[in-house]
């Protein structure tokens, strides 16, 4: 349920057109907070976070990191050497999201037995259905 200081806001995310949305799209994304909590340790550069985050692709990192980045969640900073260096680091919003993201983490560690032997009872109970019984 939203609150009336939210709404007094302009933020109720159950109306379709409301812009928390897209705030909730983007911290809710697998890369955001996999990013978030890697950047959470320190600035880490682009090569860095490709290696630590198995299966993104280099796109979905550059589209995740320039998201982040107009969000005011990441700050890029490119340092004037030979080659270039550039590096990503939290802002102070982002930092704010650690918090939230860490937990989210934990609890799907915390409960992926449990979340497995449910979706292998459910998977189970179906299979005769998608046999045309």
């Amino acid at each position: 349920m939203v609150t009336k200081q939210a709404a007094a806001l302009g933020g109720d995310p159950y109306q379709a057109d409301c812009p928390t949305r897209r705030i909730l799209d983007r911290i809710g994304d697998r890369w955001t907070v996999l990013i978030v909590s890697i950047l959470g340790d320190g600035d880490a550069r682009f090569s860095e976070l490709r290696r630590r985050i198995e299966g993104v692709s280099q796109k979905m990192l550059t589209q995740t990191l320039r998201g982040l980045e107009r969000d005011g969640l990441v700050r890029r900073t490119v340092h004037p050497e030979v080659p270039v260096r550039v590096e990503y680091a939290l802002t102070e919003a982002g930092r704010t999201l650690l918090g939230p993201l860490r937990a989210l983490q934990q609890w799907s560690i915390d409960h992926l037995s449990d979340v497995s032997a449910s979706q292998d009872a459910y998977d189970k109970r179906l299979a005769p259905r998608h046999h045309g019984t």
